[in-house]
């Protein structure tokens, strides 16, 4: 292995262990979300007053509101119709969430393509949390949908580091990295940002395919709606044996079937991805 990577992965567990490592701080849109939240005294209009500050989130929620999937039999023209039919919980949450697109940009090419390119897996596994929650489990759809939008985080910093040290990694260099680090570090990072304990192992727990749970959860979802997302690819993944991995029995799913060949749910999983793009 090149002596390139293996400085990069000794400096970034280095940095890990000895608590330096630099992570992201959670968006001042989504700091503000979650507080009004998770107090008991706010209501629907202040939610309403934080989002409308950012344009573009305020419009991708109305966007999302007049989605199929959550379509009713008035279309919503406005912020505040938009927080009222999809309720404080999941506003909050999907808003979090969508806040931290942000995060995912870089000045470099490189750097910047691999970012956008994490986010959009991201979008797309959240969209498949949303739908697999809502039919197969008792877990909450706008937690899903969380989950899966922030399961990648810990690519973030590994990328930062790079950029910053302006060192000269190939593509394969730098997914070994990825590979490797991002799990500890995701979890890290929703540790430090005081995520729900469910989904701060999350990252972690996502990849690792023999794992064991009393119950359906979170990383469950994340990893099978990770499978679904590369079925029928050359991923490495497609290799293993799926009537192995214990999360679709949890889930109540037939890891033989292929869901986009599922016309009904491909459809939805299709719309749940679209409105996060």
């Amino acid at each position: 292995m090149s002596t390139i990577v293996e400085t990069i992965k000794n400096d970034l567990t280095d940095a890990i262990e000895n608590d330096k490592l630099v992570l992201p701080t959670l968006p001042e849109a989504a700091l503000q979300v979650r507080e009004i939240a998770e107090s008991d005294d706010s209501s629907i209009a202040d939610l309403v007053k934080v989002i409308s500050n950012d344009t573009a989130l305020s419009a991708r929620l109305i966007r999302v509101c007049n989605s199929p999937l959550f379509r009713g039999s008035r279309a919503i023209e406005n912020l505040n119709m938009a927080v009222s039919r999809l309720g404080m919980a999941y506003t909050s949450n999907l808003a979090m969430g969508l806040a931290m697109e942000q995060m995912f940009q870089a000045t470099s090419d490189m750097i910047d393509k691999r970012l956008r390119a994490t986010w959009q897996t991201s979008t797309e596994v959240a969209g498949i949390c949303h739908v697999l929650a809502q039919h197969y489990t008792r877990l909450k759809p706008d937690q899903a949908t969380l989950a899966g939008l922030v399961h990648l985080i810990g690519v973030l910093p590994i990328l930062r580091y790079v950029e910053d040290s302006d060192v000269q990694v190939t593509s394969i260099m730098l997914d070994n990295i990825i590979e490797e680090l991002h799990p500890r570090i995701g979890s890290l990072i929703l540790k430090k940002w005081d995520f729900p304990t469910e989904l701060q192992s999350v990252p972690e727990e996502y990849i690792n395919f023999q794992r064991q749970a009393p119950s359906a959860d979170y990383a469950d979802l994340v990893m099978v709606a990770n499978l679904q997302l590369v079925a029928g690819s050359e991923h490495p993944w497609t290799e293993l044996d799926w009537k192995t991995i214990s999360a679709f029995d949890r889930l109540g799913l037939d890891p033989d079937i292929d869901m986009s060949e599922e016309e009904d749910l491909n459809a939805e999983m299709e719309a749940a991805m679209a409105l996060l793009q």
